[in-house]
């Protein structure tokens, strides 16, 4: 048996699961076979199994000493840290961004260093949510990142490119966890149905009951656990439907539906209601319909859609389909992404409505939608010419000699601010990629740029794009 099948060692610190744990907490897999996804993260030889399993000294030393993983909740980041403690014999320590201070983080660092220089086990420093510490508390670990006293291990749902700083991420392998498939949460879940740790067959999940609870689950396998025990707790303690008085409780739709609340609205299992959902929603947005809009919106959030995938669909929506006709659509559909994100469910459906309504109800325009699409259909058909002489960069040596920036005109210079002079290359000469509608503030910018057009070239007619439009 090697290390793939078993736990070697033991880390002190690491926390033991009780009978009481939350179903998620005694799930939580104890070796890398167990592990659901992330297959491109733990190939043999990868960073990661490295660090999780390192076999002799030599491989230790090449071993990251720091890591951020970044991925969506329940996607294993805790999981991961947990195992390089379990299966290395590493002392393990946890601290939350939420909780912890600059304080917290050097004790640590310091007992770390006290324990390595009395020939004591290396520690594991795993902090949760790294992206709430502030600057000073990010710098405050990055000695003993240099200096491998500990083997750090942060875990961020933000981007780390903008909620890390860049002297601790340029000290970090970066690894980014990927959503899990609702193949890889079902095996949880029949997993955690039937394990010792969970639920040891006590109940068993009806189809029905099993979709309903991967579609909520969105891809989340600690919401997936969390919904499961919930509802295997109400089937048991209703008595449920069984065979006999031996047999397993049956969890059905209707048990999953009262243990957390949520009416199953009917998406069939190939996935084609949540497609035909989302862009009936889009389309009435679109349409105007702000009732429809609302209907579909609500069909959505009952069945448990991820309310942050609806957000991304209202901004899409915002810039595509209102555009400039609205300028102010997007600015609500972002604030609206964002206060999801902050508030959750079920607050944020409010959040959502006000948005959809605005959008449903706002004048309509796709001319910058069509206008980037034309402009790309030439620059990939290959009409792009060169850049004027006059544009080009003319800051730096040798510039001048070459006729970079000769003859440009400042255009706050000009009157109105607008310069006449060629922007577009030679060959693309009056071309028109964008041509604003006569609907809603889109009127007032087509009109300004009729009059911004006759002042940069007088003498342009009305040619337009021919490829993609």
């Amino acid at each position: 048996m090697d290390l793939f099948d078993a736990v070697t060692s033991t880390a002190q610190g690491l926390p033991t699961p009780g009978a009481g744990a939350p179903l998620a907490v005694r799930m939580r897999p104890r070796t890398l076979t167990e592990v659901a996804g992330q297959g491109h993260l733990l190939v043999p030889g990868s960073p990661l199994r490295r660090l999780v399993e390192p076999a002799d000294e030599g491989t230790r030393r090449a071993a990251p000493s720091s890591v951020i993983l970044w991925g969506p909740p329940g996607t294993g980041k805790t999981t991961l840290a947990y195992l390089v403690a379990s299966t290395s014999g590493r002392r393990f320590v946890e601290l939350s961004a939420v909780t912890a201070g600059v304080k917290d983080v050097r004790a640590v660092v310091d007992d770390a260093r006290r324990r390595l220089a009395t020939g004591g086990a290396e520690t594991v420093l795993f902090i949760d949510e790294v992206h709430r510490f502030t600057k000073a508390q990010q710098d405050a670990l990055l000695p003993s990142v240099e200096n491998r006293w500990v083997t750090l291990i942060a875990a961020t749902t933000e981007n780390p490119s903008f909620s890390v700083n860049s002297p601790l991420l340029s000290r970090s392998l970066l690894l980014t966890l990927q959503p899990l498939t609702t193949d890889d949460v079902r095996t949880l879940v029949e997993r955690a149905v039937s394990d010792e740790r969970g639920l040891a067959g006590s109940v068993v999940l009806d189809d029905d009951a099993l979709d309903h609870l991967l579609r909520l689950a969105g891809g989340d396998a600690r919401k997936a656990l969390t919904v499961l025990e919930a509802a295997a707790g109400a089937g048991l303690a209703e008595g449920g439907p069984r065979t006999d008085a031996a047999a397993p409780v049956v969890v059905d739709l209707a048990t999953v539906e009262r243990a957390i609340d949520v009416a199953a609205v009917r998406y069939d299992r190939d996935g084609d209601q949540h497609y035909d959902v989302i862009s009936a929603f889009i389309k009435s947005v679109r349409g105007s319909d702000v009732d429809a809009s609302l209907h579909y919106l609500a069909r959505m959030i009952a069945a448990g859609e991820d309310p942050r995938f609806i957000a991304r669909r209202v901004v899409i929506s915002a810039a595509e389909d209102v555009g400039l006709a609205d300028p102010s659509a997007l600015q609500t559909a972002v604030a609206a992404a964002q206060a999801v994100a902050l508030i959750g469910m079920p607050e944020a459906r409010i959040i959502l409505a006000e948005a959809v309504v605005h959008l449903a109800t706002a004048p309509k325009s796709n001319a910058a939608y069509v206008g980037i699409d034309r402009a790309l259909a030439d620059v990939r058909a290959g009409r792009i010419g060169t850049v004027p002489p006059h544009l080009r960069d003319a800051h730096y040596a040798g510039a001048e000699k070459l006729g970079h920036g000769g003859g440009y005109r400042y255009a706050h210079d000009a009157p109105h601010a607008v310069a006449t002079q060629q922007y577009l290359p030679d060959e693309l000469v009056g071309t028109r990629y964008y041509e604003p509608s006569d609907r809603g503030f889109e009127r007032s910018v087509g009109e300004r740029l009729t009059r911004i057009r006759s002042i940069l070239d007088p003498s342009a007619g009305s040619v337009t794009s021919t490829d993609g439009a």
